[in-house]
């Protein structure tokens, strides 16, 4: 029941665990559709058909302004973010230089920054599905039990939304709609801090789901 967290239950986690970095692509354009996870990943396959065979790759979607009407405004912060192992690195930078086309939207992709992963002791993703958990105590469980899998200690919530609710997030995928929850982990180690930034937990990693970054009043080391 629990979903793939891109590694087999028999494999060692931390001898796996080789230097990770993020590649910052910087894009210019002026719009992008809001919900943007499917069509980003379909792009990059387009242009790199490899990515496709890459289970610890992540993809994080492309932040801008909403604008309330189903799409984002970017602006000269908005750029795509990819973790990779670092032999994968020339594979990726492939995507430099290189247009992508978003629903009707255009957009170019710069040269990237590359930064390795740094711990935080709290990590936040806004969204994480794991396939079967719709509701807030029983997706917690089952994220619990990920976290067991890889061996990672911390405190696991879902924080309250604007309506005095769980964050809980959706995402399309053709005709689908993929229900998930906005996730904070504290009290992380160093150690389990870049673990879990590498191997995320939940599904659907290739489109921006389970992709930990530093919350706010976490500690950067």
């Amino acid at each position: 029941m629990i979903a793939s967290v891109g590694f087999s239950a028999s494999q060692d986690v931390d001898s796996a665990l080789e230097p990770f970095v993020e590649l910052c692509f910087p894009v210019r354009g002026t719009y992008a559709p809001a919900d943007h996870n499917y069509a980003l990943f379909a792009a990059c396959v387009h242009l790199i058909p490899e990515i496709r065979q890459l289970a610890t790759l992540s993809i994080l979607t492309i932040p801008g302004y909403a604008d309330k009407q189903g799409k984002i405004l970017l602006t000269e912060h908005s750029c795509l973010r990819i973790r990779i192992s670092i032999p994968q690195i020339p594979l990726i930078y492939k995507l430099a230089g290189k247009s992508i086309r978003l629903g009707i939207h255009e957009i170019q992709i710069g040269i990237p920054e590359i930064f390795t992963l740094k711990p935080a002791n709290k990590l936040k993703s806004r969204i994480v599905t794991i396939k079967g958990y719709s509701e807030p105590e029983p997706f917690l469980a089952a994220a619990q039990r990920q976290l067991d899998i890889l061996g990672i200690c911390g405190k696991i919530s879902i924080p309250i939304d604007r309506k005095g609710e769980f964050s809980r997030k959706t995402l399309k995928v053709k005709r689908f709609t993929i229900v998930g929850f906005t996730t904070e982990i504290s009290d992380l180690s160093d150690n389990d801090s870049l673990k879990l930034q590498q191997w995320g937990i939940g599904g659907k990693r290739h489109l921006g789901c389970g992709y930990f970054l530093p919350s706010k009043g976490g500690i950067n080391v």
